[in-house]
């Protein structure tokens, strides 16, 4: 017969914690899907838009489309609340990149930004 004693349960309830914490640190380490989501799109966004600059016989309304989608997806990203440690580092990290290449000048991505922060 098995007796439960208080020291068992201590010791049974500080395992599970130190499991459950271990997983949520696993989990936290990576940003979310719609971070991640908004991420890839702009950078598919810019990948075509740059792709457009540098064909020489696309067309303008092709090019001024591109790079209307590129301001928007890049707008989402500036845009999102994070609620994570991980996502706030993610998208800083990933605006200051955007930023070193003097891409991040626009009065409406700082407004997104800040917005994004209330």
């Amino acid at each position: 017969m098995s007796r439960i004693s208080r020291r068992r349960m201590l010791i049974g309830s500080a395992v599970l914690g130190t499991t459950v914490a271990g997983t949520g640190i696993a989990r936290e380490q990576e940003p979310s899907g719609d971070m991640s989501a908004l991420i890839e799109a702009h950078e598919a966004a810019y990948a075509a838009f740059m792709s457009s600059i540098r064909k020489p016989d696309d067309d303008r309304n092709d090019h001024a489309a591109r790079s209307q989608a590129e301001e928007k997806a890049l707008l989402a990203v500036c845009g999102y609340p994070t609620v994570s440690e991980v996502d706030r580092r993610t998208k800083a990290t990933y605006l200051l990149e955007i930023e070193t290449r003097g891409e991040l000048d626009l009065r409406e991505h700082m407004q997104a930004v800040l917005l994004s922060m209330m």
